[in-house]
């Protein structure tokens, strides 16, 4: 039988893995290690010395709680079982922790936090910089649980024992995201400016600011009043999701726990009984990567072979994009691992269907590309029951500790008919090193050309043109978060339309497009440079398939503002702080009598 066995502080795991030939191999590692996953994840027992599980925790967090920019990826795992009360996980940037069991509740741990701390006594406790970290598959037996967190962050699969607080002592945040998890108490969003809730479980919903959404969560929590004197959204049901794949440790040893696909969902997809329909696949079918011996060759032979990817926290330098060729493949990171464009071919290009792409970060490079992924299947007879789904995908264009600056036209193209996006962030850094309008230069964000594409949690800020453009039909928009761009120089360079309207909208909903729908929209404008105004922070065509619900603009400072909120409806922002909200517009009007 497989077994984890523990003692004076270390670890010795005995893992049998299949062999080509039906032969076992055995593998032995120590120090909280395999050598199956290299040296950046850890692996935890109930049984190890809770003092040395806390000193690893304590260190890692001293460097990675500052680390926005850094080159350093971790990843824990804490094994099923009963932590001792004594520990404490504190979450800092490029962190992933996670339970190995089957359920939640199979992995307890006293205490997971993320603070906002680290800005120092002028830093207000502000999270709005707490990006790239990761919670999931664990209980939390706290009666106070701290995630203070903003984009590219997610919490999910998990079991607060307690109250769970998305602000620090109600210092700024700009998250966020929330799935698959049941809280026992409430939940408290305080300063949150926006958030997703989706498919979750919890008493008492409390605070809001601009633009919360609630979709598919079990109603009983989700708190009375709307728009226009509540900020709050609600979706009764998640129309579609397949949820994340995830690291798991059962009798047969390492695998990944894939779930089904879910229709018209309420609540979370686990139960304590262990209900929740999937499969597990055994990490043989993986290639596991590391970032100190693989490159793109090495990764596309996987690839061509068959083999889905698990990708181990570290920085993957790729002189070539991966091209995934292979219908059902799975590209799964865990600790942030970070795809990083060495050539103006980007980083990641698929011609397959039924793809699962998750928890990773795309880093653009000095070569312009004209996208960093391209999600684009081929148009095959026989196609995939499952649909493309990109989770905790993370793209970043600038912002770190690079010889040259870091462009792309764009960040994300989606070709490919029927893609979910559950919790993107797509940002054109607008602070870190290689920063200006001349530096990292971009066009968009993400561009969708499918048919019937829905998107989760979508955030896209400060790129030169329009964040995003939905070209495709049947389009599915639940919460949007945006930032226009800070830097702009002079109106001339941000003008749309051959120069006759001012700015570029957010989101731009071609004109050929007959069927749009969309909850939640939130767009702001931080006009730094107090040049540019907006002209509207959305646009789509006037049919009747067109069907937008609760969309708000915000002036967080500067002059001028944004003239309209949705083509040429909704009054303007013009002072600071000063919001604009439309409720509901179909069809080109504005349905807030109805």
């Amino acid at each position: 039988m497989k077994r984890f066995i523990f003692g004076m502080g270390m670890m010795i795991l005995a893992l049998f893995l299949s062999a080509c030939g039906g032969k076992n191999e055995e593998v032995t590692v120590s120090d909280f290690h395999t050598e199956l996953f290299g040296e950046n994840v850890y692996f935890f027992s109930p049984d190890d010395d809770p003092k040395e599980i806390q000193a690893i925790l304590d260190k890692t967090y001293a460097t990675q709680e500052t680390n926005q920019f850094g080159d350093k990826r971790y990843s824990f795992y804490f094994m099923p079982g009963t932590y001792d009360d004594s520990i404490k996980a504190n979450v800092g940037y490029y962190t992933q922790v996670a339970g190995l069991g089957m359920q939640p509740t199979d992995t307890v741990l006293p205490e997971i936090t993320c603070l906002a701390r680290w800005l120092g006594d002028d830093g207000n406790h502000n999270a709005t910089c707490n990006f790239w970290r990761s919670v999931e598959n664990l209980e939390v037996t706290g009666k106070k649980t701290i995630w203070a967190v903003s984009q590219a962050t997610d919490m999910r699969r998990v079991c607060i024992d307690g109250s769970l607080y998305l602000h620090d002592d109600n210092g700024w945040a700009s998250g966020g995201f929330l799935s698959d998890s049941r809280v026992s108490k409430m939940i408290d969003s305080g300063s949150q400016q926006q958030w997703l809730s989706r498919n979750n479980e919890y008493t008492t919903w409390m605070g809001q600011n601009w633009n919360i959404v609630f979709c598919g969560d079990d109603p009983k929590g989700i708190p009375n009043g709307t728009w226009p004197n509540f900020s709050y959204t609600k979706v009764d049901e998640t129309e579609v999701i397949r949820e994340k794949p995830l690291l798991v440790y059962t009798e047969d040893g390492f695998g990944i726990f894939c779930p089904d696909i879910r229709k018209n969902a309420v609540g979370p997809a686990w139960s304590e009984e262990g209900e929740e329909q999937g499969s597990i696949l055994p990490i043989k079918d993986f290639y596991v990567a590391k970032e100190d011996t693989d490159t793109a060759d090495t990764l596309q032979k996987a690839l061509d072979e068959g083999k889905h990817i698990f990708f181990t926290p570290g920085i993957y330098e790729l002189d070539k994009p991966l091209k995934v060729e292979h219908d059902d493949t799975i590209i799964l990171g865990t600790g942030l691992a970070t795809l990083r464009a060495g050539s103006g071919d980007g980083v990641l290009k698929t011609n397959a269907e039924g793809l699962t792409i998750a928890g990773i970060l795309i880093d653009a490079g000095s070569e312009k590309t004209e996208a960093l992924a391209v999600i684009g299947a081929s148009e095959s007879e026989e196609k995939s029951e499952k649909p493309t789904t990109l989770s905790d995908v993370y793209f970043r264009v600038g912002g770190t500790d690079t010889p040259e600056p870091t462009q792309a036209d764009a960040c994300l193209i989606i070709e490919e008919d029927g893609v979910i996006g559950d919790n993107l962030w797509i940002w054109r850094a607008d602070h870190g090193d290689q920063v200006a309008w001349d530096k990292n230069v971009t066009k968009n964000g993400v561009i969708i050309n499918g048919n019937d594409v829905t998107m989760y949690a979508l955030m896209v800020e400060h790129f030169h043109e329009y964040q995003t453009v939905w070209n495709g039909e049947g389009g599915r928009l639940v919460m949007y978060q945006s930032e226009t761009p800070y830097d702009v120089p002079e109106q001339s360079e941000w003008k749309s339309h051959d120069g006759d309207m001012d700015g570029y909208a957010s989101i731009y909903v071609a004109p050929s497009v007959e069927s749009f729908d969309a909850d939640g929209i939130g767009v702001y404008l931080y006009n730094r440079d107090a040049i540019a105004p907006l002209h509207a922070a959305m646009e789509t065509p006037e049919g009747e398939g067109i069907d937008i619900r609760h969309i708000i603009t915000v002036l967080l400072t500067g002059y001028p503002g944004i003239e309209h909120v949705i083509n040429d409806t909704g009054g303007p922002v013009m002072r600071d702080g000063e919001k604009q909200m439309v409720l509901h517009y179909k069809g080109g009007k504005d349905l807030r009598f109805d």
